[in-house]
């Protein structure tokens, strides 16, 4: 597993595609995108555009793991963590983002059972993530609350991953 970790628009996800596409071998790809609105909608469209038409490719907003025994292919890009986590919290309402509430014990779940399907599979995993704590602390605590729940699904799956690169402005610095 690799986990690739930057900041908006920081080049993560042409550079995932670029080691898919450099391995040679059957690709999947996993997105968590969800189209809500429509210019979430021509996002989704223009990464679509970008991939290899013979990509396998499937929507799931989040329970990756549960899906996971449907990958056939050889090479899964997973993207990404940070739009998986923004689904897992809006399932909660406000009196369940608190630190040990509902939805960290969710995103923990989510990323447990993650961690467990990569592990049993014979499959090259590139996931994405955007590293959120850099920036300011949020001043709302729903921020904060999807903030650390990030935060600790990135550290979860950085512990794991076999090496992390760090994206700035489209150049991959090796962090593992």
């Amino acid at each position: 597993m690799e986990l690739i970790l930057g900041g908006a628009r920081s080049g993560k996800s042409s550079y995932a595609q670029k080691l898919a596409e450099e391995s040679g071998k059957s690709v999947t790809f996993l997105a968590t995108a969800q189209a809500l609105d429509e210019e979430m909608s021509a996002r989704i469209r223009k990464h679509q555009s970008e991939r290899p038409q013979q990509w396998q490719t499937f929507e799931i907003p989040f329970d990756i793991a549960s899906h996971s025994k449907e990958i056939n292919s050889e090479v899964v890009i997973l993207d990404c963590i940070t739009l998986l986590v923004s689904n897992l919290i809006m399932q909660f309402v406000e009196d369940d983002l608190v630190e040990e509430g509902p939805f960290m014990k969710a995103v923990q779940k989510e990323m447990e059972e993650l961690l467990s399907a990569i592990r049993v599979s014979n499959q090259r995993w590139i996931i994405i993530s955007n590293e959120v704590g850099l920036g300011l602390v949020p001043p709302y605590p729903l921020g904060r609350v999807y903030r650390d729940g990030l935060g600790w699904a990135n550290q979860r799956l950085a512990k794991e991953a076999k090496r992390v690169l760090f994206m700035v402005a489209g150049i991959p610095m090796k962090v593992k």
